[in-house]
């Protein structure tokens, strides 16, 4: 195979506490024309450096390249130190014939242009100074990465587009001058499974067409699988093994890629616990398989009982367009008329695509939101209707952890405070001692008593989403609803979140409705599973059963999605 890029011994490096710490220890991979490389790890691990490395991105102060080669092959095999370069001739290169996708799209576009103007900013830097021409590249360029109506995205801003869309539009201006590698730094991260396969096969299918190189960054390993000819797995800024895809999934070396493969949920059994990264680098491997006959009884004991709470033909619409008076003239339809029980201590599972109605729902029954029509009753008592004054007793034993920790968390309030205030509000635990049932809560979700006067933004995505566990249970409610708790989450701080949920339900005896868009994580939390689709239940019924024969064509669709599903 042709050499493309070659990266050796390189050493990246950040100034802190008054001296450089390495990030990146003496890297070394090839990318072969027309090649795929997976690089793997969890967060920290130095993945995201090396590719913003080979970019020339490192921002010079704090941070530095302090040694290595990084060649670059161009079309006639001539190499190029793209580290020696300077930065005009660097420029040549950044765009041109080195794409990247970064890993956040709405962060990455500039919110105050044009999609269209985004990527046709590329094309009149290297390939053409029309504008004209320029316009009709980039609606090529949309219709080419499958993003509908062209012409209307073109002149969107990207606030008013989806996710995926956002992705698609990143993509596009990254293959705008055909480079000769992409760069894809986490592209699917935090998109539903459907999305995320749809964008893996449009990536796939460009690289055929172009002949790319392609450098495929993420956490997961099971996206890897179905995407990389050949993987680099990373951990504290070194490369710990590297291989064909095929060997490293069938017989991974290292321990922490053992743990990197082991921590997702598996999809033909159950087990008791997820395995973590931590279990594997200790050397602690087990088989943890649940009992079916135990599950079975635990099953019988669940719906022998009466349910905590009703759902009975719940609507929850929006209005779409209102006329001059105000009068609501379309409703869109996010929750329509949908119906089900909650038992105690059960987990309930919903699942489904982004707009589907899942968190509307959760929130609806949390009356968060507003109900159109229906009912929700909590232990016998109708919530639909209440007032706020009403509610807020109840709200002591209904709670929920959000989607996005950081923004519900108050940036100006220590962590503690922030836990301790709702038992001020329910008058809970007296005012001397909430401080110490702060604290016992921090080190039930893994965290200690030196973190109880730090801010949110000292701590991880891992730590805040803990956080935000310690406050839903710090007023010992009796049902949460988890909402996309673990989507954002490297997959072993997903094992050890999902553990830490399971652990606390068992020790609390809490009832969970668990809302997710990744099916092999439903599966895995819940008792039953509702599958959602445009505001109406696809199907509701056991959680093995639904992944062992899925009755709707919508469910078999989200199953064939899930990430190295076939491996």
């Amino acid at each position: 195979m042709k050499p493309l890029l070659q990266i050796e011994d390189l050493v990246t490096e950040f100034r802190s506490d008054g001296a450089y710490k390495p990030a990146v220890k003496g890297v070394s991979f090839f990318v072969g024309r027309g090649e795929t490389v997976g690089v793997v790890g969890e967060s920290g691990s130095g993945k995201s450096v090396t590719s913003l490395s080979i970019m020339r991105l490192i921002q010079e102060p704090p941070g530095q390249i302090s040694n290595g080669r990084i060649l670059f092959h161009d079309s006639n095999g001539d190499p190029t130190d793209l580290l020696s370069l300077p930065r005009g001739r660097m420029r040549n290169y950044r765009g041109n014939k080195i794409g990247m996708i970064f890993q956040e799209p709405m962060t990455s576009l500039n919110p105050v242009f044009t999609c269209g103007d985004q990527v046709m900013e590329a094309l009149l830097e290297h390939r053409t100074k029309n504008k004209k021409e320029a316009k009709r590249l980039t609606l090529e360029l949309f219709e080419k990465v499958k993003l509908p109506r062209p012409e209307a995205i073109f002149k969107s801003y990207p606030h008013q587009i989806s996710g995926g869309q956002k992705q698609r539009v990143m993509i596009a201006m990254a293959i705008s001058c055909k480079p000769d590698l992409l760069i894809a730094d986490e592209p699917t991260t935090a998109l539903d499974v459907t999305v995320q396969k749809t964008i893996l096969d449009l990536i796939k299918e460009l690289q055929e067409e172009m002949g790319m190189g392609v450098i495929f960054i993420t956490h997961d390993l099971g996206v890897v699988a179905d995407i990389a000819d050949k993987v680099v797995v990373m951990y504290r800024g070194e490369v710990v093994e590297t291989g064909d895809t095929e060997a490293i999934f069938n017989s991974p070396e290292h321990p922490y890629t053992k743990g990197l493969l082991a921590c997702r949920p598996p999809l033909d059994h159950r087990v008791t616990k997820l395995p973590t990264v931590k279990d594997f680098l200790d050397g602690v491997e087990e088989d943890r398989r649940e009992d079916p006959s135990r599950r079975e009884a635990h099953i019988r004991a669940l719906y022998a009982q009466d349910s905590m709470i009703r759902v009975r033909d719940l609507r929850t619409w929006f209005p779409a367009n209102k006329s001059f008076w105000g009068k609501p003239l379309d409703w869109v339809k996010a929750v329509d008329g949908v119906s089900f029980d909650v038992f105690p201590g059960e987990t309930l599972g919903l699942v489904g695509e982004s707009g589907c109605g899942k968190t509307t729902l959760g929130r609806t029954i949390l009356q968060l939101q507003d109900a159109h029509s229906g009912s929700v009753t909590y232990a016998g008592r109708e919530l639909i209707g209440l007032s706020k004054a009403e509610m807020r007793p109840l709200r002591k034993d209904l709670q929920i952890i959000f989607q996005d920790p950081y923004s519900s968390l108050n940036p100006r309030m220590t962590i503690g405070k922030a836990i301790q205030e709702p038992m001020e509000v329910h008058g809970l635990h007296g005012r001397r001692s909430r401080k110490d049932k702060v604290i016992e809560l921090l080190e039930k979700v893994g965290l200690n008593a030196e973190h109880y006067q730090r801010y949110p933004h000292e701590f991880s995505g891992g730590q805040r989403q803990r956080i935000g566990i310690a406050r839903a249970l710090a007023v010992e409610p009796r049902f949460i609803v988890c909402d996309e708790s673990v989507s954002a989450l490297d997959v072993s701080v997903q094992a050890q979140v999902l553990n830490l949920l399971n652990d606390l339900k068992h020790e609390f005896g809490l009832t969970y409705i668990f809302i997710s868009h990744d099916l092999s994580v439903v599966k895995h939390m819940s008792d039953r599973m509702i599958v959602m689709n445009n505001g109406l239940i696809e199907e509701y019924g056991d959680a093995e059963k639904i992944y062992a024969d899925p009755a709707s064509e919508y469910t078999r669709e989200l199953i064939e999605a899930i990430p190295g599903r076939g491996r």
